[in-house]
């Protein structure tokens, strides 16, 4: 690769700004090309196949199929270089220093952006496919070992003051909000930017469990089930998809006694 030489970049992130905002930013850099954007998950996949890009900018939290699922859908082998871009996730970040070509925190900054385009350079230049391919490889393995492990302790929710930070063990459930997840504290509820297949890998599996596609529960908060039904300590009534509720039985032995 020369200096000359044209980089192909696809743009991958569900907000319309936040690719405009990536495309800014590549403007004043003439070696870089943007052939295309993708809004989810699945453009993304599709946009690979058919644009065949040199760079993709990936956000790590799109709606349905966020940026590690992704990932695995495409495989470590057949990706191009790849930026990460997150908004808060504090262990996408650690990962990213280890594994990843690059990462960038949103709201980007020019420097920050302009560093890591020249890494981008000095990696194509140098044809590093297969140390690349093995870094992402590398990246899932770190993410699937937290995961198994005892899942985030707290989560942080953006706020017109700031941000809030939430303690995991204070969830009751969390239900899905289009593009967003609700967590329900109590008698609350707040919104966070992020789906529920997402989050699902972050929290500790052995207390919160995938109930429905619109509904993560935390298990000691359930009283009852009945059928295709649950009923959590306050009274609150969710589904059970039909699909998930043996996996939820298995969860509930100890805690309570599954009723039919």
């Amino acid at each position: 690769m020369t200096a000359s030489s044209e980089i192909r970049v696809l743009v991958a992130d569900d907000e319309p700004l936040a690719r405009r905002g990536v495309r800014q930013l590549l403007a004043p850099h003439r070696d870089m090309t943007v052939v295309g954007e993708a809004r989810n998950g699945a453009d993304t996949l599709a946009a690979l196949d058919t644009l065949s890009p040199d760079l993709l900018f990936l956000d790590v939290q799109m709606p349905e199929m966020d940026g590690f699922e992704v990932l695995r859908a495409r495989g470590a082998n057949r990706m191009p270089a790849v930026v990460f871009v997150t908004a808060h996730d504090q262990f996408a970040v650690r990962a990213f220093e280890a594994h990843a070509l690059d990462y960038l925190v949103k709201p980007l900054h020019v420097e920050r952006f302009d560093a890591a385009l020249q890494r981008v350079r000095e990696r194509l230049r140098l044809m590093e496919a297969a140390g690349a391919a093995a870094r992402l490889m590398a990246l899932l393995e770190a993410e699937k070992a937290e995961r198994e492990k005892c899942g985030v302790q707290r989560l942080v929710v953006p706020i017109a003051a700031g941000e809030l930070i939430i303690p995991v063990a204070d969830i009751d459930w969390i239900g899905a909000d289009d593009y967003y997840a609700c967590l329900h504290v109590g008698t609350k509820s707040h919104l966070l930017r992020e789906s529920l297949a997402s989050l699902e890998t972050r929290l500790d599996p052995r207390r919160f469990a995938r109930v429905h596609r619109s509904a993560i529960v935390q298990i000691d908060r359930i009283r009852a089930l009945y059928g295709d039904e649950m009923v959590l300590r306050d009274g609150m009534r969710l589904p059970v998809s039909r699909r998930r509720r043996a996996a939820v039985e298995c969860l509930l032995r100890g805690i309570i006694e599954p009723r039919t």
